[in-house]
């Protein structure tokens, strides 16, 4: 899938299958940063009300005689000196902090899940809050930038009426993550009576026409180096797994990447339950024939376990590995298997309840 979400992708059927299932995360993530920063801009001067306005005076033939006298209409404020609450620190909160540190805006943060990976792309500057409401409660911008969980314990409306309380006045949100995640009742409390504003690219039933509202079509993601980046990665992942076997960017398997493979070997990856001992099960299978380990990887997630696994064939001829291929694959609780052997993408072996498919 190009770009982070898997929406339409069938994951846990996937799953059951032996199958891994791909995204991009981060290929857009300089894209959609931008029209965060553009959000700001947009939610502090009052630009498209002024390009509307210019519209009408033109329409009229008026824009020469008012235009200075009209722009008072239109005053705003400055982003430099002010605080950005991020609220979701991956690719792109954590690329928006930086560039925001860059613009001389105070930068809040909370990521109760963040990782070192993006932990080292912050700047140094930035306050990490403990909450949510913590973090929002003295920013002038919000930025929400977390993916949008459905279910009890999710992330649906979860800028609901207990966070939107906790906005200063004149507070601009930012949502160019997922317009699920706002409570619009409770947002719109708050753009009524506290002068606030709500950019966001996503629609919104409720406040499409309000006159504190930016909504745009759906353009976060929408710029050919976006695409070009998520096809490039795409492509890049998919060419690993067919030709090491090496997992990355998955949303249902583990990261999984085994050195080169020495020579005179072959490579076996085998896709099991995540239960105790199927790699015992599968080791003894080539001990039985006589197969020497040369090295190994085994990771797991959740239900799923991942080997890789390089076998020495100074002493063996291809058709033996097919026999040993099939011993392993109809093993119980083994899900796929394949050979990383010739034209990349074959060697596939998949246990059909019971009957060997290759």
């Amino acid at each position: 899938r190009c770009r982070a979400g898997t929406k339409n992708v069938p994951v846990a059927r996937m799953t059951e299958l032996g199958i891994p299932v791909f995204n991009t995360p981060g290929a857009n993530a300089n894209a959609v940063k931008e029209l965060v920063l553009a959000g700001m801009l947009l939610g502090s001067r009052r630009v498209v009300d002024g390009i509307n306005h210019m519209h009408s005076l033109g329409e009229q033939g008026l824009a020469k005689e008012r235009v200075e006298k009209d722009k008072a209409l239109f005053g705003g404020r400055e982003i430099r000196g002010k605080t950005l609450a991020v609220i979701g620190l991956g690719h792109i909160g954590a690329s928006t902090a930086r560039d925001a540190e860059h613009l001389g805006m105070k930068v809040v943060g909370y990521d109760p899940g963040l990782s070192i990976e993006n932990a080292l792309k912050l700047p140094r500057s930035i306050d990490l809050s403990d909450s949510i409401a913590n973090a929002v409660r003295d920013a002038d911008y919000i930025s929400i930038n977390i993916p949008y969980i459905k279910g009890e314990g999710g992330t649906h409306g979860i800028i609901g009426k207990a966070i939107v309380e906790n906005f200063k006045s004149g507070a601009v949100l930012l949502n160019f993550a997922r317009g699920e995640l706002v409570d619009s009742e409770s947002l719109k409390a708050h753009l009524d009576t506290n002068n606030g504003r709500y950019i966001s690219d996503f629609p919104d039933d409720l406040l499409w026409d309000h006159e504190n509202s930016v909504i745009l079509p759906h353009l976060g993601a929408s710029t050919g180096e976006a695409e070009d980046a998520a096809a490039a990665m795409a492509a890049e992942t998919i060419r690993d797994f067919l030709e090491t076997g090496t997992i990355r960017n998955s949303v249902n398997f583990p990261a999984t990447s085994l050195t080169a493979a020495p020579e005179n070997s072959i490579r076996f990856t085998i896709v099991t339950r995540n239960t105790p001992g199927m790699l015992a099960h599968i080791s003894e299978v080539f001990a039985q024939d006589d197969l020497n380990i040369l090295q190994q990887i085994n990771q797991s997630r959740g239900e799923v376990a991942y080997n890789v696994v390089d076998v020495d064939i100074s002493v063996h001829g291809v058709v033996d590995f097919k026999g040993v291929q099939e011993k392993i694959t109809m093993l119980d609780g083994v899900l796929s298997s394949r050979v990383i052997y010739g034209v990349p993408g074959t060697g596939y072996a998949k246990n059909l309840e019971g009957d060997y498919f290759v």
